[in-house]
């Protein structure tokens, strides 16, 4: 199994001692020297949740000056936002400033008002997907792309820097959809997905068909990296020192997806929800967070679950850490994480 840091932010808003990237640039440099695998950021417009990531190549730069090994991942570009000229150049640049270190995992999007980037591509936003995977993977390897310039004449185009990567390391995100994890495996792409919304002996189901259509198209298994929610550490107090600001971050969440769901057509107000309901229900999803949901308390507790999710063919495990425990604690919870790893490869101190 391999571990990596996986960020998200909780609250763009607050500002630490240390800015707002602290936990980002300082987690990434333990985790490039305790030989965790790789470092995720988002992308997430116009909302506190998620907020801190409007760009994860911009994240990915930072975080290529600040590490030296580690490999630097976009979990995920949100595809149809964006030309994919502007995609393959941006990620170019920090393919070189890491010295090929890059990997990109797409999607194609789920929240509308991220669309006021480009509205006239939401409604077919995943045909845009599929076809932008495709035409950055080609400019990747420096083929030239058709277009119009400014004065309506046709003509072609490279994208420069050229990557030091040959070949363009991608991922497809899915939120659980079975045709979503297909795809994945005919294009021969990694996988990345969570536990929101799906159980475990689900998400088995759906990797076997992953691997299958993989292999039938590509041969091997692919890679599938699995998101959690990761704060460990050896007393007794872990589930309360995460319970309110899990709970908030579920709160969070909900207030995004609600909306999302009534714009989807649902006939409910997010405006008519009592805060009451919202507390209940993070409470409850506190709870299941915490009991099989994510990665909490010591060592010994969370090996079990790593030891489950490699059975059911997870071969990466993407610590969720910055969802509002303060910023000392979660570095300082770190050596524990880099003990699980340690332990879950076999390997002694």
């Amino acid at each position: 199994m391999d571990f990596s840091l996986f960020y998200f932010a909780n609250d763009s808003i607050q500002l630490g001692k240390g800015g707002r990237y602290e936990l980002l640039l300082e987690g990434a440099r333990f985790a490039d020297g305790n030989d965790f695998t790789a470092v995720w950021t988002p992308e997430r417009h116009f909302h506190p949740f998620g907020g801190l990531y409007p760009n994860p190549a911009i994240a990915g730069a930072a975080v290529a000056a600040a590490t030296e090994r580690i490999a630097i991942r976009a979990g995920s570009v949100v595809a149809a936002l964006h030309h994919p000229l502007r995609i393959a150049e941006d990620w170019a640049v920090v393919d070189n400033l890491s010295a090929g270190r890059v990997g990109i995992s797409f999607a194609s999007g789920w929240h509308p008002v991220d669309f006021a980037l480009r509205p006239d591509a939401y409604a077919e936003r995943r045909q845009i997907f599929v076809d932008t995977v495709d035409t950055v993977r080609r400019l990747w390897r420096g083929e030239p792309l058709a277009v119009v310039d400014g004065k309506g004449v046709r003509t072609e185009v490279r994208t420069f820097p050229p990557p030091i990567q040959r070949e363009l390391p991608f991922w497809i995100t899915t939120a659980g959809n079975t045709a979503t994890f297909e795809l994945a495996g005919r294009q021969g792409a990694g996988l990345l997905t969570h536990l929101l919304g799906q159980e475990p002996d689900e998400l088995a189901v759906k990797i076997r068909a992953y691997r299958e259509a993989h292999q039938q198209m590509h041969g091997g298994d692919g890679h599938v990296v699995l998101m959690l929610h990761t704060f460990l550490g050896e007393h007794d107090r872990i589930k309360e020192v995460v319970r309110d600001p899990l709970c908030a971050y579920l709160k969070s969440s909900f207030s995004l997806i609600s909306t999302t769901i009534a714009r989807g057509g649902v006939t409910f107000d997010p405006a008519t929800i009592q805060e009451s309901d919202v507390d209940y229900l993070a409470a409850r999803g506190f709870e299941r967070f915490y009991e099989t949901g994510g990665l909490f308390g010591p060592v010994d507790r969370a090996l079990g679950l790593v030891h489950r999710l490699a059975d059911l063919g997870v071969d990466e495990i993407g610590c969720l850490v910055d969802f509002g425990v303060e910023t000392k604690a979660v570095l300082d919870s770190l050596d524990a994480l880099s003990e699980l790893r340690r332990q879950a490869a076999g390997v002694s101190r």
